[in-house]
């Protein structure tokens, strides 16, 4: 299972000693990693353990005040640095969004046109260049609203996680947006500017799990906006259940 971690804050913080204990995962996530920060991308089709450069890069990262990472264990697509997280892209607007994923699409005939044009193989990225379509259809006519951008990313996640593995962070430059549907898979813990986001613990800080089925969105360290709680929690069956405790940030 790949594994995800974000970070979102009101000013920039070091995010070092977490990053190396997130990375020491890769033993089980052999199959590539990534970062966004500042709004580049560092990626390696490798083990993040037998990268050479990846401990220097680390080192010399300066604090951050956004970051996304990911470590990948392949079950789509081949390994390849095409095939690693994070993806990013421009809308139509010229705003960048950056997705990282966690799991599998099994039910998606929305994604099929992201064959034809995606850079790798994987389900993950036919998911981003969907959203990214789904947003350039809503914005013919004028910039969507943070809000609206909102509105859209939800309800693409509602109609999407019925049957599939949809754990995700995505940053379009001013929301980290959050959605799990599988329990115990991913958590967060405040920090002191914000608030970090990872599928396991990374330390003893008081780590909380976030909300089950049900997106929620953040702006510089601060929840902004929540979405629909729907009730659709993956299973290894892939039964849709219903989930009435879902748990607020």
């Amino acid at each position: 299972m790949c594994e995800l971690f974000g970070f979102s804050g009101r000013k920039p913080e070091s995010l070092n000693g977490q990053l190396r204990e997130f990375f020491s995962h890769s033993e089980d996530n052999p199959h590539g990693f990534g970062l966004m920060y500042g709004g580049k991308l560092y990626k390696e089709a490798a083990k993040a353990n037998d990268s050479k450069s990846l401990p220097k890069f680390i080192s010399s990262l300066p604090p951050q005040k956004v970051m996304l990472a990911h470590i990948r264990f392949a079950t789509v697509g081949s390994v390849k640095t095409e095939n690693c997280h994070p993806f990013m892209g421009s809308d139509i607007t010229g705003r960048e969004w950056t997705l990282i994923h966690n799991g599998t699409i099994y039910s998606g005939s929305r994604l099929v046109n992201g064959i034809y044009r995606q850079k790798g193989d994987t389900d993950s990225e036919r998911l981003f260049i969907y959203i990214i379509d789904r947003l350039n259809k809503a914005q013919q006519a004028a910039p969507l609203c943070a809000a609206e951008r909102f509105e859209i990313i939800d309800d693409i996640i509602v109609k999407l996680s019925p049957r599939n593995k949809l754990n995700l962070i995505i940053y379009d430059g001013e929301l980290m947006y959050v959605h799990k549907n599988m329990r115990g898979t991913l958590s967060y813990r405040q920090t002191g500017s914000g608030v970090i986001f990872s599928t396991k613990a990374l330390d003893d800080g008081g780590w909380r799990d976030v909300p089950l089925a049900k997106m929620v969105a953040f702006k510089d360290g601060e929840k902004v906006f929540e979405g629909t709680s729907h009730g659709a929690v993956f299973e290894p069956a892939l039964s849709r259940i219903t989930e009435n405790d879902a748990m607020n940030i």
